[in-house]
């Protein structure tokens, strides 16, 4: 299938899917008139890849999980490592959380409205 039907078919844009190849998450050949061809089973990986970075996983966490992007993620128990990556990036979510909100605090007491949080 070409870029425009597997971006149809998974809801990612083209862009996005030539970022992943850039990433080596996914592979395509070339017909003869340069277009990228893909596989059917490149609809599992860039739904799996999107599971993940819906997830709160950047794409060089992802890249950890290649060997698995051809199976049903979302179903399959976590390896070891897997659950390391996403620890890890839930820390980082949280710190960042926590920044943000720390700056919001100060905002609504400098205005003083640091009572209302929307």
């Amino acid at each position: 299938m070409r870029i425009g039907e597997l971006a149809r078919r998974t809801g990612a844009s083209a862009r996005a899917l030539r970022h992943y190849e850039k990433a080596e998450l996914i592979a395509s050949s070339r017909a003869a008139n340069g277009y990228r061809v893909y596989e059917e089973g490149a609809v599992t990986r860039v739904a799996n890849i999107r599971y993940l970075l819906d997830a709160g996983l950047t794409l060089d966490d992802v890249s950890a999980f290649r060997s698995c992007l051809d199976g049903d993620m979302p179903s399959a128990p976590p390896s070891g490592r897997g659950l390391e990556i996403a620890r890890e990036r839930l820390a980082v979510l949280d710190a960042r959380i926590a920044a943000q909100t720390a700056a919001r605090d100060r905002l609504a007491r400098a205005l003083g409205t640091e009572s209302v949080r929307t």
